[in-house]
């Protein structure tokens, strides 16, 4: 793919930080081929372009590497402090990396305190350590993915934002921002002059969740804008539903949920294993003989935990019709059902969680979720590894990375 013409001055080649070189221990790593996947702002698929590009990037028959430098969402594995999404690559291809080289630096909430007190001897060590587990994590592979943490900006405090690890590792950079064409433009253009900054070569942009109905206008002018900016458009990824559902597990997390009854058993609920995949949410504020109408396979009912009649309906259904009528009920305001209705429940294959909070709250944050994949959702990494392999140019993205 040839690089779009630039009305402003020939970007410089990305090279590494010379002024942090006396601060390591050993010299870097400058022969893996190396890609940093930035994005514009929080939750605009940057986690979701990594994992399509390693299984893509993998599929050619490539040993690909993975790295996410700054952990903010911290888990902890094996006694490490480690990144969840790092776990979530981890998790899924098997990297063959320790995880502690894979999430090198973790930001507590004590973290940034701790530097702005005594940066002048943290500095040395957290890039040190930076560049300690790249070099693991790069270990006889072809390619490394380097995933940031928010926008460009972001860890600027201390000293390690997304522009700061894309120069101190010599990696040239690409943007994931949001569908559309006005404030994308805006943000890339941002996240742009930060990166150029720090002499760190952009070399596109990945336009995701765009409507598929939009999504040969937004190519179109997208990339006009972005000619402007000297960044060619690599990929455009449409909005796909499969990927905002969540599972019935990420919805009890977040609603803060008891389970009553998992047909698998508890220990797979706890384990994110409650893969049921809600597509449609249905409020049981109806009268029992209308609540069929709703019925569907994917549907999540929410239905005070009083309403006898109506759970009694929704069981008899399945018998009736001799299908499942819903994935999962939520019984709510802190009410459960008569002894008979939850032994009836206790024998069919829905789940049931009870919560405290009322029907109408419990829509609410369901609706608001922000919807991140998780280790057990095996359904969506093929989607995800499609949509890379679909739009975007790998064999042009690859030379583009090219080592000198």
């Amino acid at each position: 793919m040839p690089r779009a013409a630039c009305a402003t001055k020939k970007h410089k080649e990305t090279t590494f930080a010379p002024d942090v070189a006396g601060l390591l221990s050993k010299p870097l790593n400058t022969t893996t081929r190396r890609v940093f996947i930035a994005a514009t702002r929080q939750n605009d698929g940057k986690t979701t372009t990594c994992l399509g590009l390693y299984g893509a990037l993998r599929a050619l028959g490539l040993q690909v590497g993975y790295i996410k430098p700054v952990a903010q969402r911290i888990i902890e594995v094996d006694g490490a402090q480690v990144d969840e999404d790092t776990q979530l690559i981890n998790k899924i291809y098997d990297v063959g990396t320790p995880i502690e080289a894979m999430s090198p630096v973790a930001i507590d909430p004590c973290f940034t305190r701790r530097y702005l007190e005594a940066p002048h001897e943290l500095r040395p060590k957290i890039i040190d350590r930076i560049c300690r587990c790249f070099d693991r994590a790069a270990f006889q592979k072809d390619i490394i993915i380097i995933e940031g943490s928010g926008h460009a900006g972001v860890g600027s405090v201390f000293s390690c934002s997304n522009a700061h690890n894309a120069r101190l590792l010599g990696s040239k950079c690409i943007l994931v921002a949001g569908g559309g064409i006005g404030k994308p433009i805006d943000e890339i253009a941002m996240n742009k002059a930060l990166l150029d900054a720090m002499n760190v070569e952009c070399i596109g942009v990945i336009l995701n969740k765009v409507i598929e109905d939009k999504k040969n206008f937004i190519t179109e002018f997208a990339g006009r804008a972005l000619k402007q900016l000297g960044l060619p458009l690599l990929g455009v990824l449409t909005h796909t539903p499969t990927l905002t559902h969540p599972n019935l597990s990420q919805i009890v997390s977040e609603i803060g949920g008891e389970w009553l009854h998992h047909p698998l058993s508890p220990a797979a609920a706890l384990d994110h294993t409650g893969g049921e995949r809600v597509e449609k949410i249905v409020i049981g504020a109806m009268s029992a003989n209308n609540v069929l109408e709703h019925a569907d396979p994917n549907a999540l009912f929410i239905i005070p935990g009083d309403r006898d009649d109506v759970l009694f309906a929704l069981i008899a259904g399945m018998g009736q019709y001799r299908m499942r009528v819903a994935c999962g009920i939520i019984l709510t305001n802190g009410y459960l059902p008569s002894g008979r209705i939850r032994a009836m429940l206790a024998q069919t294959d829905m789940n049931v969680v009870a919560t405290s909070a009322e029907s109408y709250d419990v829509a609410r944050k369901i609706n608001a979720m922000t919807v991140k994949i998780q280790p057990g959702d095996a359904d969506k990494i093929p989607v995800v590894e499609r949509l890379i392999r679909e739009n975007i140019n790998l064999p042009a993205l690859l030379k583009k990375l090219q080592r000198d």
